[in-house]
């Protein structure tokens, strides 16, 4: 390939929350540098590291065997400093000192809020990589994580539901999702489950209630509710279905073990496609702009784009979680 933007030196660094996929993207990233003869620097700990300048030199063995690990090999962190133009302002210094030309950042919306911020304010050259469990960012139809984090959910479930048949309860089974229902209305459709409570629906426990009244009647003797943990805590839900059924409830949170594990083969392959093309946009001039997979071509969209909400992906959820409530009966 061609550097007609005289890129020499790049770095990479993994922002907010941990996704399983990331090393995948690391890899590809340092690798895809090297062969087109620039120098990498990873970034330990995001936006913080970068501001306190924790750098280190990546070369091609750097990154050998860290394909099938969790998590992101540079660490990561929330950096609450970095939202201030003094917090920007050293993190800029740290990368002119070292003369990086280029920044691959990966992450969810947050991350690219302050990638954003280095292009637009500070005249960085950043290209995104999407690396969130959510999948809530938009300009991709998927983003690194997501598909691991629904395939743990789902293996508890698929355990859970053991318990569930044989001891003849009712479990709410609480899942990640703050703002997304995106975990949730998968992991309740593919997992059998009879019911799922998102933040994109509203949900009236009174008529939960009364179809689990109703399934009793029809025989139905276990009952699977996946909850999205933004919506409400998992004991709270099950509390209410308990005093307006009289029914044993049991409750129980998956938590940060979702984010965890060794990736998929989807989003290994997601990772490795995705940080060799941020490596690439940034060589071809490319900056202020998110590398995502659309209908399986690779597509470079807007940081302010991406972090908008995707209505294309709600009509999706929509209509997988009508389909939920369809077979549930």
């Amino acid at each position: 390939m061609t550097n007609s933007h005289f890129v020499k030196r790049i770095a990479v660094l993994t922002s907010g929350g941990d996704a399983p996929g990331m090393n995948a993207a690391i890899r590809s990233a340092v690798r895809t540098a090297i062969y087109n003869k620039l120098e990498v620097y990873g970034v330990r700990r995001g936006y913080a590291g970068l501001i306190d300048g924790d750098f280190l030199s990546l070369q091609a063995r750097s990154v050998s065997n860290i394909i099938t690990e969790g998590g992101t090999i540079l660490k990561t962190s929330r950096c609450e400093e970095f939202k201030s133009k003094e917090g920007q302002k050293k993190a800029v210094a740290q990368l002119k000192k070292r003369k990086i030309d280029g920044l691959v950042v990966m992450g969810g919306n947050g991350s690219f809020k302050g990638a954003h911020k280095l292009a637009a304010d500070w005249g960085i050259r950043v290209v995104g990589v999407p690396g969130t469990i959510d999948n809530d960012i938009t300009g991709t139809d998927y983003t690194i994580g997501a598909d691991t984090a629904v395939n743990t959910a789902l293996d508890a479930i698929d355990k859970i539901r053991d318990t569930v048949h044989s001891m003849e309860r009712i479990f709410i089974v609480e899942v990640m999702g703050r703002k997304e229902g995106f975990i949730a209305i998968r992991v309740g459709l593919t997992g059998g489950a009879e019911d799922i409570i998102v933040p994109e629906t509203e949900y009236n426990i009174e008529d939960m209630c009364d179809d689990i009244r109703e399934g009793r009647k029809k025989g139905k003797i276990s009952w699977i509710i996946v909850l999205s943990e933004g919506v409400a805590p998992a004991e709270d839900v099950a509390g209410l279905i308990r005093e307006n059924t009289g029914f044993e409830v049991r409750s129980i949170t998956l938590g940060h073990v979702q984010r965890g594990g060794s990736p998929t083969a989807m989003d290994r392959l997601l990772g490795l496609r995705l940080g060799a093309a941020a490596v690439e946009a940034l060589i071809k001039g490319a900056t202020d702009k998110m590398a995502g997979v659309e209908r399986d071509a690779i597509v470079l969209t807007d940081f302010e784009t991406a972090c908008r909400h995707s209505r294309r992906k709600s009509d999706l959820d929509r209509e997988l979680y009508k389909l939920t409530k369809t077979l549930s009966i």
